[in-house]
C-alpha cells in the first residue's frame, strides 16, 4: 500500500514552518498516543504514521530530499529494504521525538503515570553511518540490490549488548526505581512546582551494572563487520542520498541502532551521457552514408536498437528513442534517448576518391546551404523540448 503525503498527514503546507510542523505532529501525537487510545490499532497505526512524517519534515535534510524525490528521497519507496520511515517502532518514537513536549517523560503532564518504559527511560542512539554506493546507468535506469560489507558497531553476542556480565550483574537502578527519571519538587512564589529530570546515577537507563562483560567492557557493542542488503530504485541521481533506519552504529547498553546513510555515485557510461532523465548519444555516420541514408544500430540502456538516417541527413540533427531514457523516482515516466548525429569527414583520400569528390565539388546539390541548420547543439536541444 502506497504511503500518505507527509504533508498530509500532518495537516500541514509544503512551506510550513519548523514550529508549524512541530505544532500539527504534537496535536496528532496527543491524539493518537497508546496511552490515550489502549489496545487501538488504528490510532496506533496513526501515531507511528504522524511519527514517521515528523522525523522527515523536521529534518532539513531529509526535508529536501523528499521535496525532491517523494518517499523514495527518504527510502520510503516500495520495495525500499528498510529505509528511514518504514521500520520505525515506539522505542525509537519515544527515544527520538520525547522533547518534544519537554521534560523527562514527554507524555506524564497529559496522561498522568510515569510507568511506561519507552516514555520514561532514556533509550541510547548509536551514531549515523555514511557509506557510498557506486552505480552503472544501467543499474540506476533499473533500480538494484546491492550487498555491502559494512563495518561498524554490532551488538556485542557474549552479553547480547546489556553490557553487563551476566544476569545476576544488573539489578534495577535504586535512585530512580528503574523509571530512568527523577522528580524534584521545588517552592516558588506560585507554589510548589514539579520537574522531571534523567536519573544522575543511571543515566536514564533504569538499571545499574555491577559487573561488566569481559568483551564489551560494559558498552554492548564491539567493532565487527555486517552485510547489508539494499534496495536501490530507479532513477536515483549522483549526489542522492538515501537512509536505511536501523542500519547504523549499534548503541550502547541495548539502544537503538543509528542509521545507515547511502550516498550514490553515478559511474560514467562509456558511449552514453546523462542529462536529467535523458540519455544522450552522439553518432557519427559517413558523409556517404548521410547523402544516401542508412541503418545503423546504437546502444541504449535496454540493449541495442535498430534506428533509420535519413537520406539527406544533417550533422547536428536530433533524433530520438521515447521512453529509452531514465525513469523518474517514484514514478513509471521515463525519459528518451536523444541522437545527436555527427557526420564524419574522412582525413586523407587516396588517388581515385579525390578524383571522384572533385566531379561532384561543383555539382549544385554539393553546395552548402547556410542558415537554418546554422544554430548549436545546446540551441537546437532547447527547440527540441519546447
Amino acid at each position: 500500500m502506497s504511503k500518505r503525503d507527509y504533508y498530509d498527514v500532518l495537516g500541514v503546507a509544503k512551506n510550513a514552518s519548523v514550529d508549524e510542523i512541530k505544532k500539527a505532529y504534537r496535536k496528532l501525537a496527543i491524539k493518537y498516543h497508546p496511552d490515550k487510545n489502549p489496545n487501538d490499532k488504528a490510532a496506533e497505526d496513526k501515531f507511528k504514521e504522524a511519527a514517521e512524517a515528523y522525523e522527515v519534515l523536521s529534518n532539513p535534510e531529509k526535508k529536501q530530499r523528499y521535496d525532491q524525490f517523494g518517499h523514495a528521497g527518504v527510502g520510503g519507496a516500495a520495495g525500499g529494504g528498510g529505509f528511514s520511515g518504514g521500520s520505525m517502532n515506539m522505542e525509537d518514537i519515544f527515544s527520538q521525538f520525547g522533547d518534544i513536549f519537554g521534560g523527562g517523560s514527554p507524555f506524564e503532564s497529559f496522561f498522568g503515570g510515569g510507568g511506561r518504559q519507552s516514555g520514561g527511560r532514556r533509550v541510547a542512539k548509536g551514531s549515523n553511518l555514511r557509506i557510498k554506493v557506486k552505480l552503472t546507468l544501467e543499474e540506476i535506469a533499473h533500480g538494484v540490490e546491492k550487498k555491502i560489507k559494512v563495518n561498524k558497531q554490532i551488538v556485542c553476542k557474549t552479553c547480547d549488548g546489556t553490557g553487563a556480565k551476566d544476569r545476576s550483574s544488573v539489578s534495577t537502578c535504586k535512585t530512580c526505581g528503574g523509571s530512568g527519571s527523577v522528580r524534584k519538587v521545588t517552592n516558588t512564589i506560585l507554589g510548589q512546582m514539579q520537574t522531571t529530570a534523567t536519573c544522575p546515577t543511571c543515566h536514564g537507563s533504569g538499571q545499574q551494572i555491577t559487573a561488566k562483560c569481559n568483551v564489551c567492557h560494559g558498552e554492548g557493542t564491539v567493532r565487527g563487520e555486517e552485510t547489508i542488503s539494499i534496495n536501490i530504485p530507479a532513477g536515483v541521481s549522483e549526489g542522492m542520498q538515501l537512509s536505511m533506519s536501523g542500519k547504523g552504529n549499534a548503541a550502547p547498553n541495548g539502544g537503538i541502532p543509528g542509521d545507515l546513510i547511502i550516498l550514490i555515485e553515478e559511474l560514467p557510461h562509456e558511449t552514453l551521457k546523462r542529462d536529467g532523465n535523458n540519455i544522450i548519444y552522439d553518432l557519427h555516420v559517413s558523409f556517404i552514408d548521410a547523402v544516401l541514408g542508412t541503418s545503423v544500430e546504437v546502444p541504449t540502456i535496454d540493449g541495442r536498437a535498430k534506428i533509420k538516417v535519413e537520406p539527406g541527413t544533417q550533422s547536428g540533427k536530433l533524433l530520438r528513442l521515447k521512453g529509452k531514457g531514465i525513469p523518474e523516482v517514484n514514478s513509471y515516466h521515463r525519459g528518451d534517448e536523444i541522437i545527436h548525429v555527427n557526420i564524419w569527414t574522412p582525413k586523407a583520400l587516396n588517388t581515385e576518391e579525390r578524383a571522384l569528390l572533385e566531379k561532384l565539388k561543383d555539382s549544385p546539390n554539393f553546395k552548402p546551404q547556410p542558415g537554418k541548420n546554422d544554430k548549436s547543439f545546446f540551441e537546437k536541444m532547447k527547440e527540441y523540448f519546447e
